[in-house]
């Protein structure tokens, strides 16, 4: 017999399983995830949806972001936002607790470390 912790957990998994299905979240909202959160290598075009903070590490790399509208406003640890087509660090997490990285943009605007800083605060490295 499943208990009712059970059964939130398997139609919460079959409601973002849908959310995922058609591309985009639409009814659930991740205040914080207390972890990582990973939507690296998803061709995803918007981070509409995500996480409003996040404990750990924030993976968006490998997408085909133009904007970081929608991204966590923390990150725990370190932010990766590498290989994607953005045209602008608007939407950033406004603080990292370690590294931001932002490398190989698949467009000719190329990021330094004086942009990051101008949209957010990061305790470590920063990549560009």
């Amino acid at each position: 017999m499943k208990n009712l912790k059970q059964i939130i957990k398997e139609e919460y998994q079959k409601i973002l399983q849908e959310q995922v299905q058609s591309g985009f979240i639409k009814t659930l909202k991740i205040r914080r995830v207390h972890g990582g959160f990973h939507c690296q290598h998803n061709n995803i075009t918007s981070l509409k949806g995500a996480p409003s903070s996040v404990d750990r590490n924030f993976y968006c790399y490998n997408n085909n972001l133009t904007s970081l509208e929608g991204a966590p406003s923390s990150v725990g640890r370190s932010f990766w936002c590498d290989n994607n087509k953005l045209t602008s660090l608007d939407g950033a997490p406004r603080s990292v607790g370690d590294s931001f990285y932002c490398r190989d943009q698949k467009t000719d605007i190329k990021f330094d470390e004086q942009d990051v800083r101008k949209v957010s605060d990061v305790e470590g490295y920063i990549m560009t």
